[in-house]
């Protein structure tokens, strides 16, 4: 049923002044199905309290501002303006009215800048189309200028699961165009792209057969494909670099795609999805324990319990499994090792942990890639203790907050990867003071 708010300025609006008068279960009334399934009432309740709980109650809503994403999909950012700051509640809206994304994130003047570690000098970008055909998405090219006579190293980056852009963005923040910028500073050709479901938001929830294979694969391979054939890139020397569930898939990514040079993979999760989603939950919970979290871990093991059941068809209601994701996507992740996946593969591996990162965990997910390949003499397997999920560097525990705070991926995890993509390479060993650079 279409809802009767008849712009998404009006609707977003109206969620805006829901949230400003607690009125979470109307809003939660407004969600698409997949966003019902991942997001409760009381999770809503628990974001917003805590972000008021910084910056004081609201004194204001600003103008809503628009930007179309998709066929039959538009983002509108609406501004609050609280006693002492302020935050953008951001929402993604469909043709028929319902929210199929919201968050809260930093207010619009918090953008993303460059890291001091990359000269945007050292390198140009193009835009590429990544694929053929209606599900062809749009993608970024990094091109080093020409440091030598012969073409250079090439890598796709390939995001975690959701419908990311080509950034990676959270919050403020973009840590693939972090890392793009960086390894095309150190003489790296780099491709990203939007996901298909982030382009292609309408068609791909159309499709209740989508597994992980097809919301990656046939991108990544054309992505590889676009940098083997440019005349900068060694054809040889193309890699893949996937973070999260992007890692999780870069084995099958390899698989499918024999030319590639070797794999990085970063804060991969190997642990089964379903139990790793009941996992994060109540750690969640247990930073919040009277928010009502409690509900979304009951519902969460309940839904788990499904995907591990011999109940789970193609035809279980994706309303009933964990993240709303559909049973013929969590038969094909119930089927995949990603170990022993990669442990067939006959390239080099390169994988990078974070020691403080809470959903993909040192003890859950990088033991089992340590184990796994503990007899390949090729894989390098490597914990930065300071960073995140995103490889942001910081102390102390992580917490979902904190990606809210504009900040750029650990300069020491870029050039550990660009080392490692390309050893023979003139990688400089640049400061990461900008002053410095320019020799002041």
């Amino acid at each position: 049923m279409r809802n009767t708010a008849s712009t998404p300025v009006a609707i977003a609006k109206s969620v805006a002044e829901k949230a400003c008068r607690g009125d979470f279960a109307g809003i939660e009334a407004q969600f698409a199905p997949p966003l019902r399934a991942q997001v409760s009432a009381a999770a809503l309740r628990a974001a917003w309290d805590a972000h008021l709980g910084g910056t004081g109650p609201v004194t204001a809503l600003g103008r809503p501002v628009t930007e179309p994403l998709a066929a039959g999909l538009v983002r509108v950012g609406v501004p609050v303006t609280c006693a002492h700051g302020g935050l953008t509640l951001v929402m993604s809206i469909d043709d028929t009215g319902l929210l199929n994304g919201l968050r809260l994130a930093p207010p619009e003047a918090a953008s993303w800048t460059p890291p001091p570690y990359a000269d945007p000098r050292e390198f140009a970008e193009h835009e590429v189309t990544v694929g053929s055909g209606p599900l062809a998405v749009p993608g970024t090219l990094s091109l080093p200028h020409a440091r030598g006579p012969r073409p250079g190293p090439g890598v796709v980056l390939l995001s975690g699961g959701g419908p990311f852009d080509r950034d990676g963005t959270v919050g403020p923040n973009k840590p693939l165009k972090d890392l793009a910028w960086g390894l095309a500073d150190r003489g790296v050709a780099v491709v990203r792209f939007d996901k298909v479901t982030h382009t292609h938001a309408a068609a791909m929830a159309a499709r209740h057969d989508a597994t992980m294979t097809d919301e990656y694969v046939p991108h990544a391979v054309a992505a590889v494909q676009l940098l083997r054939n440019h005349p900068a890139v060694d054809p040889a020397r193309v890699f893949v670099l996937g973070h999260s569930m992007g890692g999780k898939v870069a084995p099958r990514v390899a698989a499918a795609e024999p030319s590639l040079a070797g794999l990085v993979i970063l804060a991969g999760d190997t642990q089964p999805m379903h139990r790793a989603a009941v996992r994060v939950a109540r750690h969640l919970a247990g930073l919040a324990p009277d928010s009502g979290a409690r509900s979304l871990v009951d519902t969460l093991t309940r839904q788990a319990a499904l995907v591990d059941s011999a109940d789970l068809s193609p035809t279980t209601p994706a309303a009933e499994l964990p993240l709303g994701l559909s049973g013929s996507y969590w038969l094909d992740l119930r089927a995949y090792d990603p170990v022993a996946t990669a442990a067939a593969l006959d390239i080099p591996l390169l994988i990078l942990q974070g020691g403080r990162d809470y959903q993909v965990t040192v003890e859950d997910d990088f033991a089992r890639w340590r184990a796994g390949l503990a007899h390949r003499p090729d894989a390098t397997l490597r914990v930065h203790q300071p960073a995140d999920h995103f490889f942001f560097p910081g102390t102390g525990p992580s917490t979902p907050a904190a990606y809210q705070r504009a900040q750029h991926v650990d300069p020491a995890v870029v050039t550990d990867i660009a080392t490692w993509l390309a050893p023979d390479a003139a990688l400089r060993a640049e400061p990461a003071d900008p002053a410095a650079r320019a020799g002041t």
